[in-house]
């Protein structure tokens, strides 16, 4: 009999208040693709830490090929041969694809000819394409998930931890990835693959471990377990479907961009003479692959750069306002990265309330914060969305991610906006909490709200929106009906497949 690549044995983990791991066991063959699903809050992040020597178990065991180790530091499972891709990207920006690789393991190649040599084979070997000279604030999304597999290679990682790596990519650029994982395979790999997209799971995985509640609740056969079963197993529940109902669209233009442009620092121009109109009741889907603009369109609408053209709310022109005035007049804001744009991590739920709504006077009232409105309405929020937390006093860090998102969700819907910019609402949750977002945001479109939805899901896009536009590079380049419409249709005019006028 094979020794496991990896064995944990009864892990327990307990945080004040939190169970997050309890008699989780965990068995991974060596050479294969082994994945690990359920929700948010489940337990995987926490398992993968203890795995990675982030945080240290309770109690239970961990065996690497046969050895039982104990790790204090992530430098330990490096020791190991163990490597962590997270789900954000730990890249700079301003260094080269050499420079990011080496950092903090310059002992292992240097610095110099050497290192970029080795950077070289590892990229030529598995089909990577990276060059060690380019900028990583010049690569695409897909080409950064590559260069956070190639750091670990090259630190000599035999086990991989792939915490959501699909997130930002678009089905193209996810068979381009599976391809590198299959080559990583085949090369004794072995990869711990974590997940929440279902079809993707049971497409890649050799095996499958669902945790549901903190514990291991099963491990179903790939090749036979339906996406149907493995939903079930993992929230009790069967799967939700984004699908819309009957359409809400009404003839009253909620939005209305013309000739919105925006150009950078450099010169570049970002935002190409964008025309969009939103009516209230619909929901207008962004699909495009990360990087074409659909940023720098959610931040022109939102006066957070400069731009030139005219945006009008309603029937007010809204081109000259700062920020501040546009989001008091009606105009919600989903961000699409939670932790950078949408909270304070360590700060308590009920001050999350205030952020960014510091015109309304059940956040600040005269001038000076409104604790008890915001109070009280935080409880409504965690009440009315389902947002499991110990109490509005507890920091925003100690939430799970869907549990965050939901709360966020909360908060733009109140007030009543007229307009919601929705980016990636659903990036990194679970299946439950995608189906309540899905549901909040369709009971607004119901009572007229018009919604920007911008998501790199397909499915939720086609799902939920009443018309979908493909951004390339800057320009709408086509317009879809989410009706007759297939991912694959999306894929081709995102990436130019088509280039249709």
């Amino acid at each position: 009999m094979t020794t496991s690549a990896v064995e944990l044995r009864g892990i327990e983990k307990r945080f004040p208040g939190v169970i997050a791991n309890h008699d989780v066991n965990l068995q991974i063959a060596p050479g294969t693709v082994h994945a690990l699903v359920g929700e948010n809050g489940a337990g995987k992040s926490t398992l993968m830490k203890i795995l990675y020597g982030v945080q240290k178990p309770d109690a239970g065991t961990i065996t690497i090929n046969g050895e039982t180790v104990e790790f204090s530091t992530p430098s330990d499972a490096i020791a190991q041969g163990i490597g962590m891709v997270f789900q954000h990207f730990m890249l700079a920006d301003n260094l080269t694809v050499l420079e990011n690789v080496v950092l903090g393991a310059e002992k292992l190649h240097g610095t110099g000819a050497k290192a970029r040599a080795e950077v070289r084979a590892i990229s030529d070997r598995f089909g990577f394409g990276l060059d060690p000279d380019v900028l990583v604030e010049s690569l695409g999304v897909a080409a950064r998930q590559r260069l956070e597999i190639l750091k670990v290679l090259y630190r000599g990682a035999k086990i991989i931890i792939l915490d959501e790596p699909t997130a930002v990519l678009v089905p193209q650029e996810v068979d381009a990835l599976f391809a590198n994982l299959n080559g990583l395979k085949e090369q004794g790999h072995t990869l711990l693959f974590i997940s929440h997209k279902l079809d993707e799971v049971l497409a890649v995985a050799d095996a499958i471990t669902v945790m549901r509640r903190g514990t291991t609740v099963g491990d179903p056969d790939p090749s036979s377990v339906t996406k149907r079963q493995l939903a079930e197993l993992m929230v009790g529940t069967e799967l939700p479907s984004p699908a819309t109902d009957e359409s809400t669209v009404t003839d009253v233009v909620q939005l209305s961009v013309e000739q919105l442009t925006m150009i950078d620092e450099f010169g570049r121009t970002i935002l190409d003479g964008i025309d969009l109109q939103i009516h209230r009741g619909e929901v207008v889907g962004i699909a495009g692959v990360e990087g074409n603009g659909q940023t720098e369109l959610v931040e022109g609408i939102l006066a957070m750069r400069p731009t030139q053209g005219t945006v009008r709310l309603g029937g007010d022109d809204m081109s000259g306002w700062a920020t501040r005035k546009r989001r008091a007049a009606g105009v919600g804001y989903i961000p699409e990265d939670r932790h950078r744009h949408g909270l304070l991590l360590d700060s308590p739920l009920w001050e999350n309330r205030i952020l960014g709504h510091a015109y309304e006077e059940v956040a600040v009232k005269r001038g000076w914060i409104n604790r008890g409105g915001a109070r009280q309405d935080s409880e409504r929020i965690v009440d009315q969305y389902d947002v499991r937390t110990p109490g509005i006093d507890t920091m925003a860090r100690a939430l799970s991610g869907g549990n965050q998102q939901k709360f966020i969700v909360g908060r733009e819907l109140s007030g009543e906006p007229s307009l919601l910019i929705a980016a990636h609402p659903t990036r990194g949750v679970d299946v439950g909490a995608q189906a309540a977002i899905w549901d909040q945001i369709k009971e607004a479109r119901r009572a007229g709200l018009a919604v920007l939805l911008i998501s790199a899901d397909l499915d939720e896009l086609i799902g939920l929106s009443d018309r979908i536009e493909v951004i390339l590079r800057g320009r709408l380049v086509g317009t879809f009906d989410p009706r007759t419409v297939t991912p694959q249709d999306l894929g081709e005019a995102m990436t130019g497949g088509q280039e249709e006028a």
